[in-house]
């Protein structure tokens, strides 16, 4: 039987190729063993069960093909809460709680309001929304419908009621409008989508591919979202490296999103752009 320090010492050698083979490692132990990180760590020298054995090498050799942690390990954290992931949806990513903060500040002067995640994924932003603004009328949509059942998992999970809607973008609630338009849309051009790291091409090209320069759907949205906004109602997305300025530049095109604003991400990197619908002509 392998003990913690071996089984450490094993991971290491057989995920050299990993960015952080003794972090993954650990947590794949952590996973097998329902011991804290820190604990493991301190229990260096017990030994894992037969069938702990068996469960560690088998998650290793996943890990071992690049396939995301996030993945191998069937969860991720966001904002405080687990979702369930997998290769049906984009991994929530730490910076995009910044976008789930916005949103939340926005809603903050609103009793109830309405709150539309396009493109949701797994859920992540709709349902921690929810979760912190019970209160609120959340809608999420997405084209995915493998997506949208994993997300509806999620919401059971975190015991919030989101509506759940399958289609393209805004046009599943066309004649509805909405206080807030939260997205985190594919941003990734199309010929580099095919450059990223092994990790990334696990996730769904649909949910990374935004056409020639990665910004066919902020095109988009900028066109659909002002007929679903409420007077002074908000739309925030989140953008690529380098994508900001561009973005920003698409929405006060439209001469219907007014207050654009760039606003960073917790490393200091421009990441999203929030504008607000104009007033209704008179």
């Amino acid at each position: 039987m392998l003990t913690i320090r071996q089984a450490i010492a094993l991971g290491i050698k057989t995920l050299a190729t990993v960015p952080d083979p003794e972090l993954d490692t650990v947590s794949l132990l952590s996973e097998v063993t329902g011991d804290a990180p820190m604990a493991v760590r301190l229990k260096a020298q017990e030994c894992l069960t037969p069938k702990q054995e068996e469960r560690f090498r088998s998650l290793l050799l996943l890990r071992a093909t690049r396939m995301p942690l996030q993945y191998v390990l069937g969860v991720q954290c966001f904002y405080g809460f687990d979702f369930v992931v997998d290769e049906r949806v984009l991994i929530p990513r730490q910076e995009t709680e910044t976008l789930c903060e916005l949103a939340l500040q926005a809603t903050e002067k609103l009793t109830a309001p309405a709150v539309l995640d396009v493109c949701t994924g797994s859920g992540a932003l709709a349902v921690t929304i929810k979760r912190l603004r019970p209160g609120a009328r959340v809608v999420a949509v997405d084209i995915s419908g493998d997506a949208l059942t994993l997300a509806r998992e999620n919401a059971r999970r975190n015991q919030v009621d989101v509506a759940f809607l399958q289609g393209d973008l805004l046009a599943p609630v066309q004649g509805q409008r909405f206080d807030i338009i939260v997205s985190n849309p594919p941003y990734i051009a199309t010929a580099a989508c095919d450059t990223l790291q092994p990790e990334v091409r696990f996730e769904p090209r649909l949910a990374l591919d935004g056409g020639a320069d990665g910004l066919d759907f902020y095109r988009r949205l900028a066109l659909q979202a002002p007929d679903c906004l409420c007077q002074n109602g908000y739309l925030m997305v989140e953008v690529g490296d380098d994508q900001a300025a561009d973005v920003a530049g698409i929405f006060r095109d439209t001469g219907m999103l007014a207050d654009v604003a760039i606003h960073r991400d917790l490393y200091g990197k421009d990441r999203f752009v929030t504008a607000q619908r104009a007033a209704f002509p008179t």
